[in-house]
């Protein structure tokens, strides 16, 4: 298990928090929410075909996780930023369209930041995600600073979750 300090993950990734956090919430009946493989067509394989040496993406992914929590349907994408600002350029628009569509079948989707450089994780609920997105569309900025996201949405370890996103999800659904 990774030592959590204040100099940062230390050598797991915020997919590996996210997975042992999806771990404990399954354990506890709280959720079941799964990482969606990114799909590959293997070009190469070493001698005894065990492992895959060349490949290429079959196609675009949609988001890096899907489930339920407590009968909610629920996707979100992890991304990791090392400064203030946030480049829109890391969230492509087939994954605004699928969220998109998502929440309008009654889901709940949002993204995951992790600011490697304050070593904080931020739920950025989808509706914000749109304002940056439709600004940036409109010709505005390509990204979004720190200071501009909503109080309260900062996720932060508690109870043995690394990255307890569903204190976001709390929150979300009241303003819903």
């Amino acid at each position: 298990m990774s030592t959590w300090n204040s100099r940062g993950l230390r050598g797991s990734t915020l997919e590996d928090l996210i997975n042992r956090t999806n771990e404990m919430y399954k354990e506890h009946g709280l959720a079941l929410v799964q990482k969606i493989p990114t799909p590959i067509t293997p070009i190469r394989m070493n001698e005894d075909h065990s492992q895959i040496t060349l490949a290429y993406f079959d196609k675009k992914s949609t988001v890096d996780y899907i489930g339920a929590v407590q009968s909610i349907p629920v996707c979100f994408d992890a991304k990791e930023c090392s400064s203030d600002t946030f480049a829109l350029s890391n969230i492509h628009e087939h994954q605004i369209d699928f969220m998109s569509e998502f929440e309008k079948q009654g889901g709940i989707s949002f993204i995951v930041i992790y600011y490697t450089h304050k070593d904080m994780f931020y739920y950025l609920r989808f509706i914000k995600l749109m304002e940056f997105w439709d600004r940036m569309v409109s010709g505005g900025r390509k990204s979004f600073k720190l200071s501009e996201l909503e109080d309260g949405y900062e996720i932060k370890p508690h109870s043995g979750l690394f990255v307890p996103y569903l204190d976001g999800i709390k929150k979300d659904l009241t303003l819903r």
